[in-house]
């Protein structure tokens, strides 16, 4: 080894070696004072960029979560305004119950309909004013909407909402006043033709097919109707009524009035009020009810099932014995003088559903001779009067159908919460073990750290020692010199 002052290579050994520890104590230091094992991607450029992904997903999990969360708010905001409509909605149906007894008079009609007017402005005011935040939930205006709940575009729930204001909810119905149902014949049968019906539901395009024989009732067809209500979710009601017009003058010497079920001797009748007493006698024999409309007079009768009503050529003595049937609370004007024939007088069947739907029929035309129309239409709550017997009857069937459109309504929200419930827990998961990936990568080790920095202290002082020493030793050149 040359003996040398021009270059101490043990000063140059010793200054490098100091710089390496000076080097780990500062990396150490930045590490402890950060927390962080990568503070820059010279640390590790990998491990910066997958750390830098993981914070990406945990962010966006984070605020995934936050709007779960308010979806479930929207929800329950929207599922509270709904339980109220729907005490509206069970109050109006006891109101129309209470008015379709035949114990009311016109003007206590009329006073619960001043009711339900009210009842039917409360509940296109909560429709119309429900909202979260500012945006209105209830008004129809809101429909679908997607909610964010994941990290990555696309990844979303849709929370969808109807309005359920006081025109937009009832039900879909096609009344049943064709061309032979709800009119009265001057025959003992009714002209229904054997086809085949066929009912599809619009939303759910289920489709189921009813067949229809000669000369079938009302009562006949709504049953064959309703034994597929579970495929199609329409569901038929059958109703025959007849109004009865006569001075009774004479009295009757002659005639009965009858269903398939029974037959009814009008001889002796002398009086309206007669005639609805002998009527309703027989009822469990024929089925039959009568009662004196308050307005015109004329003896009311019905058949709640739906059966033909049947005359006999009634005698009447000089007056007339007239049979008319009613369709809706109103007399048809198909009227017949039972005084000179018989009569036979088709009931109606109504069809109800939740749902929009349409029938149709083989070609031979029993969808025309029995509906007045082929598709449905809504009835809607605001258009519910039950100023009369027959509209309270209706009023019946269409607040059904509200209650029926709010509580699938209620359900899809009950079930939107519950899964946004099980969205936000998965979420809660994935970001915990995404965050606790991003630990393992980008979170500094105290332990490993302060090792580093006591270690990385000591070689720096130990360095700076052996520097001083290795400056001194060219001090040794002096002495050859001497």
């Amino acid at each position: 080894m040359v003996m040398g002052v021009n270059t101490n290579i043990m000063a140059l050994n010793a200054q490098n070696q100091l710089q390496s520890s000076q080097s780990e104590m500062g990396k150490a230091m930045e590490r402890l004072s950060s927390g962080l094992r990568i503070n820059s991607a010279a640390d590790d450029a990998a491990g910066l960029a997958i750390s830098e992904r993981l914070t990406s997903q945990i962010n966006g999990l984070n605020q995934a979560t936050r709007n779960a969360n308010d979806g479930i708010s929207i929800a329950q905001t929207a599922e509270g305004a709904m339980q109220e409509s729907t005490n509206i909605l069970q109050r109006m149906r006891e109101l129309s119950i209470q008015s379709a007894n035949g114990s009311n008079a016109s003007s206590d009609r009329a006073a619960l309909q001043k009711e339900v007017s009210a009842l039917q402005d409360e509940l296109t005011r909560i429709a119309d004013t429900t909202a979260f935040g500012t945006q209105k939930l209830l008004d129809g205006t809101f429909g679908s909407q997607a909610l964010q709940v994941g990290a990555e575009a696309n990844q979303t729930i849709d929370i969808s909402l109807r309005n359920v204001s006081a025109g937009s909810i009832g039900g879909q119905r096609i009344d049943g006043a064709g061309s032979a149902a709800g009119t009265t014949a001057a025959a003992a049968a009714n002209d229904i033709t054997a086809d085949t019906l066929t009912i599809t539901n619009s939303t759910s395009l289920q489709v189921a097919n009813v067949d229809v024989a000669a000369a079938d009732e009302a009562d006949d067809i709504a049953a064959a109707i309703n034994a597929v209500s579970s495929d199609t979710g329409v569901n038929a009601t059958a109703y025959t009524e007849v109004e009865i017009a006569s001075d009774y003058a004479a009295g009757i010497t002659a005639g009965t009035i009858a269903t398939d079920q029974g037959s009814t001797d009008l001889t002796g009748v002398t009086s309206a009020q007669e005639l609805v007493d002998t009527i309703n006698a027989d009822s469990s024999n024929t089925g039959l009810s009568a009662s004196i409309d308050a307005e015109s007079g004329n003896v009311r009768v019905a058949s709640s099932d739906g059966q033909d009503i049947d005359t006999t050529t009634v005698t009447n003595g000089a007056a007339t014995f007239t049979v008319d049937s009613v369709v809706d609370g109103t007399a048809a004007g198909s009227a017949v003088d039972a005084t000179a024939q018989a009569t036979a007088t088709m009931g109606t069947v109504q069809l109800d559903s939740i749902d929009s739907f349409t029938v149709a029929d083989g070609g031979a035309g029993a969808a025309a001779e029995i509906f007045s129309g082929t598709a449905s239409t809504l009835n809607a709550v605001d258009q519910v009067d039950i100023g009369t017997a027959a509209g309270a009857q209706s009023a019946i069937s269409v607040i059904d159908g509200a209650l029926a459109s709010i509580n699938s309504s209620r359900a899809d929200l009950g079930a939107i919460q519950n899964r946004l419930d099980s969205t936000i827990s998965n979420l809660n998961n994935i970001s915990e073990n995404a965050t606790a990936a991003r630990s393992q990568i980008q979170d500094a080790d105290f332990a490993q750290e302060t090792s580093n920095l006591s270690r990385s202290q000591i070689l720096q002082q130990a360095g700076t020692a052996m520097l001083s020493q290795a400056n001194a030793a060219q001090q040794n050149v002096l002495s050859l010199l001497g």
